[in-house]
């Protein structure tokens, strides 16, 4: 299938407004005001229940927040991702949210309109990645006997149409794992089944009315579903693609460029509490903070094995996988890589939920604020060694060996039999 190309062109997403409106939102050179003080002592951030969410939980439990000049942060639960989005498009001062623990693509999708009522652009500033690794694809307790895992193909002979595969948000994190392993084992995930929106908290109860085959999930929802034998754990997402991104802290563009101080001084908070969480002396602390009722509302049993990267995989396999659990810190987990966003947006172009012509690396500049998250670890006091050197964390390798390039994308999507490119 032919596609235009991923090009540079003067123009984004065909609207003057959201250039103006980002350009305007991009403030360089935060520090030459000559103060580190944060212009507010405030932020309401969203939050969803999974343990990624750790590092924004634990930034406010452990005074992280007020020791960089936050102290009256608020994180506060969504119920959904399309509430989070909601809340955002609202913004902190009409009674919805500033930033939030966020699926990394919807910081673009929300800033090109593409998920928005009226397709309203709301500039939108990706400021830290929270996490990488840690969702799973789980299966339903029916098709056990299949034996599907990290390959897909032997679930062929249970789907069809009308059979239902869950995801957080179309879009999103979740909905582009579970699209690749399906389509990895030549299963079209639009024409094969039908894949379904469901709350990360409702993904348990869903699947034990028995009207779902399968989902894609952060923790402990799939870790749930195995000490309930209601399924088992197929794979977990590092093997489809190991240390992937996940999860970012991304802001409101307007309020960064209203408080571009306070915009550092939260995510060098989240800094620290990310190198706090992957310290393995404090897994078991943190996995009691964040399973508290005012978070996650999970029994720490529930959380603490997966954290440790031992995973029960509910179909007779036990296996300590340490290397592809999720990270909060090492091996740059938390350094927003533009190459990373690169990819989304192709995925979203491979699936027609953003259009062929998009001009990707403009939009990159201007969402990913990788500028801030550098300032921000300076001032967090964290090494130089520990800090990227350049943007770009090279080529990928995915499941079926397919490896994405981000000097050319182009070949990604020609790489790909199955796809959906939406018209330009």
């Amino acid at each position: 299938m032919s596609h235009a190309p991923i090009r540079r062109r003067a123009a984004l997403a065909g609207t003057a407004a959201l250039l103006a409106a980002a350009r305007a939102a991009t403030p360089r050179g935060v520090h030459a005001q000559g103060t580190s003080t944060p212009e507010t002592r405030r932020v309401t951030l969203g939050f969803i229940a999974l343990t990624d969410a750790a590092p924004v939980i634990i930034a406010k439990e452990k005074g992280f927040f007020a020791k960089h000049g936050m102290p009256e942060v608020e994180v506060a639960r969504q119920a959904s991702w399309g509430a989070t989005r909601d809340n955002l498009v609202l913004g902190g001062g009409r009674g919805g949210i500033d930033g939030a623990h966020l699926l990394t693509p919807m910081a673009y999708l929300i800033h090109t309109g593409r998920v928005v009522q009226n397709n309203q652009p709301v500039p939108m500033a990706l400021l830290a990645r929270l996490n990488t690794n840690g969702q799973a694809v789980s299966v339903a307790a029916k098709h056990a006997a299949l034996g599907a895992r990290l390959d897909a193909a032997p679930l062929r002979r249970a789907l069809s149409p009308e059979s239902k595969v869950a995801m957080t948000f179309r879009g999103g994190t979740h909905d582009l794992w579970v699209r690749y392993w399906l389509a990895a084992a030549g299963i079209d995930p639009d024409r094969d089944v039908s894949t379904i929106v469901v709350p990360p908290p409702q993904m348990v109860a869903n699947m034990r009315v028995g009207t779902m085959d399968a989902f894609c999930v952060g923790e402990p929802w799939n870790a749930q579903l195995v000490s309930q034998r209601l399924g088992y754990t197929a794979c977990v997402t590092g093997e489809i693609w190991r240390d992937h991104p996940e999860k970012c802290l991304a802001l409101r563009a307007d309020w960064v460029a209203q408080h571009p101080r306070a915009a550092e001084a939260l995510t060098a908070a989240v800094i620290e509490a990310q190198r706090w969480c992957d310290d393995p002396a404090n897994t078991a602390e943190m996995c009691e903070i964040i399973g508290r009722r005012a978070w996650l509302n999970v029994a720490p049993a529930d959380i603490l094995g997966r954290m440790r990267g031992e995973v029960d995989y509910g179909d007779g396999r036990r296996e300590a996988r340490a290397e592809i659990t999720m990270k909060f810190w090492r091996d740059h987990a938390s350094y927003p890589f533009r190459s990373h966003d690169l990819w989304f947006l192709v995925e979203n172009i491979r699936w027609g939920v953003l259009p062929q012509d998009l001009d990707a690396l403009p939009l990159i500049a201007q969402v990913n604020r990788e500028d801030i998250w550098r300032a921000a670890a300076a001032r967090a006091g964290v090494p130089n060694a520990e800090t990227p050197q350049g943007t770009s964390r090279g080529r990928e390798t995915f499941l079926d060996g397919k490896v994405f390039d981000p000097e050319n994308p182009h070949a990604w999507l020609d790489a790909q039999p199955i796809k959906r490119l939406a018209a330009v």
